[in-house]
């Protein structure tokens, strides 16, 4: 059977029927459910009475016939469904729409299906009830449901326009006048010449519609704020002692519009209602939002739109703000808005500016917070804060490190109960992910001793790692450019040498992460374009830019990119951006800082002349030399005048191994100590493992093979199956043995 619409008293009569089957605990439902269903209906009795059924009471006769039908017992399930008869008189309705103008199924459909059933006990009663024809009837029927729905029609379009009466006086619901609420925001300090030119903007006779544009965090919703507690306080020309600021909330007008026109209306009567009230001033935040809002295809119209004749008369006046990104992307598109507002630009505050921003907001932190803050903390956080938190803005993200600092001591208090540098190191450690002590500018001791405590992990390379140490104590002295990285350093020498070693070392003393790229993985031009992120319609644009992400995330770190000639030359046109302004875009527009960042790089390039130093008649040539000469030629000059450094790394000799070795052996007794087990190797054993893993081609890295392949083995069978808590190995007939050695088919006993 085909699905139609029904009308409301259609619905209602079958919907009751069902009831009524239910309720009788009959098995199907019938004609006489529908039609006794259809008698409760007002219209129904109305043509019934139309009809001469005045003194015929169907409804008690309907009720006996529903009596009389079987009933299921209580104890009984079953599933209801229409009876034969009821089916046919559905389909006789659903003809009927059909094959007519009808555009939904009503009651007088239903009742002409009753009429078609002969037979059926329902069509006997009501031909009974009435004293005109069928079709006379019908005719009265339908007049009385389609008088019915008219009447309806119009108490609700009534009842609508008196919702919308009650809405236009109540206008302000969706708006806040700012004017009783300056005292809940903070106050506006400095930004006169931003305020005295918005002051002057609204009291021109045309256009007189500021537009704030700046960067998030700088303080354009500060500087609404401060204009209107100025009028409050009556400190603006006299064209504006009576005004009244409203902010236009455009998540209220957009909250539950769900039918087209919906929020156009709203818009409207909001407009009306401010436009009654004397010199009113909106202010709309994020107005960019405004371009496209309630629009719903190409040719109809949305909000911007809408305001333009407001914008005309000059009787309303507005403010609006937005960031530069959103005002290039959204607003500047639509012309006539631009020409109506007057663009202000609000730039972010100094160093100075945001210190004295921060010191008069500071009694009204330490108030809310219950705290003291130290003398020194205003500058150090605005300082600290400018330095090691991107992608944000003064005054907002120094505003937020004092805030969070108060939050952090009132749950955590102290005798004092005093926020200091140390609490703001901790909580700034927290947010940019680095050592708090690494951001002590006054803990110079850690970088005296930086070169000493490098040098007991890293063996045999004294000048390099005397060259990296100094390279950062010049940028923490502030004796380097401020706009590049804090060091950019190129690590050349053959494998296994410790360059990448280094990097690991020198990020965990400094206290930062370290994030490394395997440049081997970019050898290929559009591999390296991954780095930046994938230009726009290629795979991957979504995604954004490894480096640039990786950077953002951690902007205080050490960026090692590991076997770098080894990368696509695209490669070096990204990193002079880097080595020049500290400066990198991706394919988004979105910048990541490289300012906080050492920048390491190592390479291979020229370790394989090395053996061919001392060859020549001029002498000799260092192996550092013959590495430097090859390097000039893999790399660009630019790229290597960008550098702080070019740092060399010496082969490895056999005492340079000898440390390694012991270095890499006391790891594995850190391991062991966790099983309980401890490792004591002979003098023997210890020079077998020297001889086995020296070699000057692969450096370190064979070490580390030699001890995988001969040691951990024997190691690993003491520890699951042996009883012996502390092992010995030596060496015997050219392998590594526990000692003492057991003999074979010796027995349990003298084996434990």
């Amino acid at each position: 059977m085909p699905k139609l619409q029904h009308s409301p008293y259609a619905g209602q009569a079958l919907n009751r029927s069902v009831e009524l089957a239910k309720r009788y605990r009959h098995e199907f439902i019938t004609p006489e459910h529908l039609l006794a269903a259809i008698n409760e209906q007002d219209p129904f009795q109305m043509s019934m009475t139309l009809g001469g059924a005045m003194l015929f009471p169907l409804d008690k006769r309907l009720v006996e016939e529903l009596e009389k039908m079987e009933r299921v017992p209580d104890n009984v399930s079953y599933e209801l469904g229409p009876s034969i008869q009821l089916d046919h008189a559905l389909r006789v309705a659903y003809d009927q729409v059909q094959s007519s103008s009808a555009t939904m199924l009503d009651v007088p459909h239903l009742v002409k299906g009753i009429l078609e059933l002969k037979d059926s006990k329902a069509c006997q009663l009501l031909l009974e009830g009435i004293a005109c024809t069928e079709s006379e009837f019908l005719a009265d029927l339908v007049s009385c449901y389609e008088e019915a729905l008219y009447s309806e029609d119009n108490e609700e379009k009534d009842d609508y326009d008196s919702s919308d009466e009650k809405e236009n006086k109540s206008w302000q619901q969706l708006v806040i006048c700012l004017n009783d609420h300056v005292a809940d925001h903070n106050p506006l300090i400095g930004r006169e010449n931003e305020l005295e030119r918005t002051i002057q903007v609204l009291c021109r006779r045309d256009k007189n519609n500021p537009l704030h544009v700046g960067e998030p965090g700088v303080g354009k919703t500060a500087l609404v704020y401060g204009l209107v507690e100025r009028i409050v306080k009556g400190d603006v020309p006299e064209r504006l002692k009576d005004s009244r600021v409203y902010l236009l909330d455009l998540g209220s007008l957009l909250a539950g519009t769900q039918f087209r026109g919906d929020f156009e209306k709203r818009l409207k009567m909001v407009m009306e209602g401010i436009s009654k009230e004397k010199a009113p001033i909106v202010y709309i935040d994020e107005i960019h939002n405004l371009v496209g809002a309630g629009r719903t295809n190409d040719g109809s119209m949305d909000a911007s739109n809408m305001l333009k004749p407001y914008l005309e008369t000059g009787k309303i006046r507005f403010i609006g703000s937005t960031t530069y990104e959103e005002y290039n992307r959204y607003f500047s598109r639509s012309k006539g808005m631009v020409r109506r507002f007057q663009q202000i630009d609000i730039p972010e505050p100094s160093i100075d500016e945001a210190v004295n921003i921060v010191e008069r907001l500071q009694p009204v932190y330490a108030e809310f917070h219950h705290v003291s803050y130290a003398d020194d903390v205003a500058r150090y956080v605005v300082e600290a804060s400018h330095k090691h938190i991107n992608e944000r803005f003064l005054p907002d993200k120094a505003i937020d490190l004092i805030d969070e600092a108060g939050a952090w001591r009132e749950i955590h208090p102290q005798k004092k109960n005093e926020v200091d540098r140390a609490l703001i190191n901790q909580v700034l450690s927290k947010i940019c992910k680095v050592d708090a002590m690494a951001m002590e500018a006054d803990d110079n001791a850690r970088l005296e001793t930086l070169y000493e405590r490098m040098n007991s992990q890293i063996y045999g390379q004294d000048n390099a790692l005397r060259q990296v140490v100094e390279a950062i104590q010049l940028s923490k002295a502030g004796l380097t450019d401020e706009d590049k990285p804090l060091a950019a350093l190129l690590f050349v020498g053959p494998t296994g040498v410790g360059k990448t070693e280094v990097a690991r070392v020198l990020a965990r003393e400094l206290g930062i992460a370290l994030v490394r790229f395997d440049m081997s993985e970019y050898t290929e031009k559009h591999a390296v374009a991954k780095l930046i992120g994938s230009p726009a319609g290629y795979v991957g644009y979504e995604d954004g830019g490894l480096l640039t992400d990786a950077i953002r995330k951690s902007p205080n770190c050490v960026l090692l990119l590991d076997e770098i000639e080894k990368a696509h030359q695209d490669i070096y046109n990204i990193l002079l951006q880097v080595m020049d302004y500290a400066r990198l875009t991706d394919n988004k527009g979105r910048q990541a800082d490289f300012r906080n960042v050492v920048l390491l790089m190592t390479s291979n390039a020229g370790a394989q002349y090395a053996a061919q130093a001392s060859v020549g008649f001029s002498g000799h040539v260092s192996a550092g030399e013959a590495m430097l000469r090859q390097v000039k030629k893999t790399f660009k000059p630019e790229f290597l005048n960008r550098l702080s450094g070019t740092v060399v790394f010496n082969d490895m000799d056999r005492h340079m191994a000898g440390l390694i070795l012991d270095k890499k052996l006391r790891e594995l007794d850190s391991k062991l100590a966790t099983r309980g087990v401890s490792m004591t190797l002979t003098p023997e054993a210890r020079e077998w493992l020297l001889n086995e893993g020296y070699t000057r081609e692969y450096g370190a890295r064979e070490f580390d093979r030699v001890i995988a392949q001969k040691l951990k083995p024997m190691l690993m069978r003491e520890i699951l199956f042996g009883k012996r808590k502390k092992i010995k190995v030596t060496v015997k007939e050219g392998e590594l043995i526990p000692t003492p050695t057991l003999p074979k088919g010796g027995s349990k006993k003298a084996q434990e």
